[in-house]
């Protein structure tokens, strides 16, 4: 219970998250905890900026600062509709959704990349899952509002998983890599929206992509479809947890039960664990510059929220050692 016991003596943000969603304490014993959590500025710049959540013209999709990244940090820790600036966030993503039911995001893609060069409303396979992802969260209904472009983004799906495509705003658009290449990014965006739904969470479709995305960990030196590496940046630790990384795929494929049994990802279990201290805690290994206010924007100390993160890994893999 080190570990455990250091994190609840940490900021409030990750004590919140950690006696939520690690410890499943009860919401209502958490409510003057959750105000010290709003009364934090960092906190309080997020969902200003979540707030606005078209005001960000999305042109990188490994930015941090995009709204939909710090949307599902803050329900990470969390938070949700009861929040006035989240509940305007998932007001602003329901009212850009296209005839096939995907939710788009104002964007640019150059011409010479194949784009228009003017900003307009889209989605890609780096973002519409996310999107979905983040309406389920909030608790909006499948049926009603999410289910259409589920079901339209799974026919996307080829039998290497899922591609690099784009909604017909953007164009002929596409990422550096063969065409017949899966995207690695896709697979696993589509990967954390199924985790989040019954119907896919044991499906063929999920199958598929956890089976391509640990294709690539077995060629890991050899195979970066779509400029995707697996290497050694791929496997230093990161937070948050928003782009394609160590943490973030053993995150997502710790849910599927199929991955669990397979030899590749006990490797990549195996290496995350090895990076604990005799503490349980985790050290950042390479940070997001942007993100320097925060415990996991440095590379010298053991971050809590890395090592909170990389807990719950630990836990849906019967690793109990913090």
């Amino acid at each position: 219970m080190k570990a455990i016991n250091w994190l609840l003596t940490s900021e409030p943000y990750v004590e919140y998250a950690t006696r939520k969603n690690l410890m499943n304490q009860d919401e209502d014993e958490l409510a003057d905890l959750k105000k010290q959590v709003l009364d934090d500025n960092r906190i309080k710049k997020l969902l200003s900026d979540v707030a606005d959540f078209n005001g960000t013209l999305v042109t990188n999709h490994k930015n941090p600062d995009l709204p939909i990244h710090k949307l599902l940090f803050l329900m990470d820790i969390g938070l949700n509709r009861e929040v006035a600036e989240i509940d305007r966030a998932i007001a602003q993503i329901l009212a850009n959704k296209d005839e096939n039911g995907v939710y788009k995001s104002l964007t640019n893609v150059p011409k010479h990349y194949g784009g228009t060069g003017e900003d307009s409303l889209g989605w890609s396979f780096c973002d519409a899952p996310l999107m979905l992802l983040a309406l389920i969260r909030s608790g909006i209904s499948y049926q009603e509002q999410v289910k259409q472009g589920v079901d339209y983004l799974v026919g996307l799906q080829r039998d290497n998983g899922f591609p690099c495509a784009v909604s017909k705003e953007l164009g002929k658009f596409r990422g550096p890599g063969k065409k017949s290449d899966p995207c690695p990014y896709a697979n696993l965006a589509m990967l954390r929206l199924f985790l989040m739904i019954p119907d896919y969470t044991e499906s063929e479709a999920a199958r598929i992509s956890v089976q391509s995305l640990l294709l690539q960990w077995e060629n890991s030196w050899e195979s970066h479809p779509y400029m995707f590496y697996m290497g050694t940046d791929f496997r230093k630790l990161k937070a948050p947890a928003l782009w394609f990384d160590l943490l973030t795929v053993t995150d997502c494929l710790s849910h599927f039960s199929f991955a669990l049994r397979d030899r590749r990802f006990q490797e990549m279990i195996g290496m995350l664990e090895a990076k604990a201290n005799n503490q349980c805690q985790f050290t950042p290994e390479s940070i997001y510059l942007k993100c320097k206010p925060w415990d996991f924007g440095q590379k010298k100390t053991p971050s809590p929220w890395l090592t909170y993160l990389c807990l719950n890994i630990l836990k849906r893999c019967g690793r109990y050692g913090y």
